[in-house]
């Protein structure tokens, strides 16, 4: 038996396979990458590796075995077909008869049309038959303090999400929820609703920023179209700014609050807060 874990060299994967080691040998977990020379790390943290593909399904042909538990990280590639991508993984992981599969999808309460390949993704994996665990990941704080640059310089957060509220988590602690439910008993045909314990505005995060760097930095609400045309100017391509600035809209509308507390429940602590994120990032 194997816990296998797809997209290991992402951000989210390496959290997962380093927590991972905290509670299983590392000859029981198999880093699923598609550039053996960029998971050299992993390799020397003890873990076996398998080199595969989203886009070549015969890739996937020998990675799983019977009794694996499997998480299939969801790809990022938004242009090449994710919901294709991710059958091909169920697909070989239900061939060879693996015990779990988790997928991070996510909330169900998000509207917005990032989340359309998730959905889609969630019926091709319960119909499968495969024995299942849908983690519906909330967004995460690095989506934000991982771009603080721009906000430095110009004195300002922008966005389109109006007083909108984020129940946003770190990766580690959505790494935390992945690893209970592939290290423990009980997760089979289940979902969870992931979020952080605190819902907070962008207004609040300008004020954090502010706090913390001694700056006046302000929150500065734009429309949808100002912040597709922002992104756009930034040189997002068209289609990828669409999709963030839908979930923009769908912040303000509340839909990336969730007040379930499955994701501290999982990780069996608090989650961590966001001022705390933004000291670690104010220190890179």
């Amino acid at each position: 038996m194997s816990i296998v874990v797809t997209g290991a060299t992402g951000h989210l994967g390496r959290h997962v396979v380093r927590q991972l080691l905290a509670k299983v040998p590392a000859d029981q977990v198999t880093a699923v990458v598609r550039n053996r020379d960029k998971a050299a790390d992993l390799a020397d943290l003890g873990v076996r590796l398998a080199v595969a593909d989203y886009n070549s399904p015969e890739t996937f042909d020998t990675v799983f075995a019977a009794g694996d538990r499997v998480l299939l990280i969801s790809g990022n590639e938004f242009d090449k077909g994710r919901v294709r991508q991710h059958t091909v993984v169920i697909e070989a992981a239900k061939k060879a008869g693996v015990a779990l599969l988790a997928y991070t999808s996510a909330p169900s309460s998000l509207q917005a049309a990032l989340a359309d390949d998730h959905r889609a993704t969630e019926e091709v994996l319960v119909g499968s038959g495969v024995p299942y665990t849908l983690l519906r990941n909330g967004w995460y704080h690095e989506n934000y303090t991982e771009q603080l640059a721009p906000v430095l310089e110009h004195g300002a957060v922008v966005q389109a999400a109006g007083e909108g509220r984020i129940s946003s988590a770190s990766r580690a602690d959505y790494a935390a929820a992945a690893v209970a439910v592939l290290t423990g008993e009980g997760h089979e045909n289940t979902s969870y609703e992931l979020g952080g314990d605190e819902a907070w505005s962008f207004a609040e995060y300008a004020a954090e920023l502010s706090r913390q760097t001694g700056r006046e930095i302000t929150y500065k609400p734009v429309s949808v179209e100002d912040y597709t045309a922002i992104l756009t100017g930034a040189g997002v391509p068209g289609p990828l700014a669409d999709v963030f600035a839908g979930v923009d809209a769908a912040i303000a509308k509340g839909e990336l609050v969730v007040s379930t507390g499955d994701l501290s429940r999982l990780a069996g602590r608090p989650t961590t807060p966001l001022a705390e994120a933004v000291a670690v990032a104010l220190k890179d």
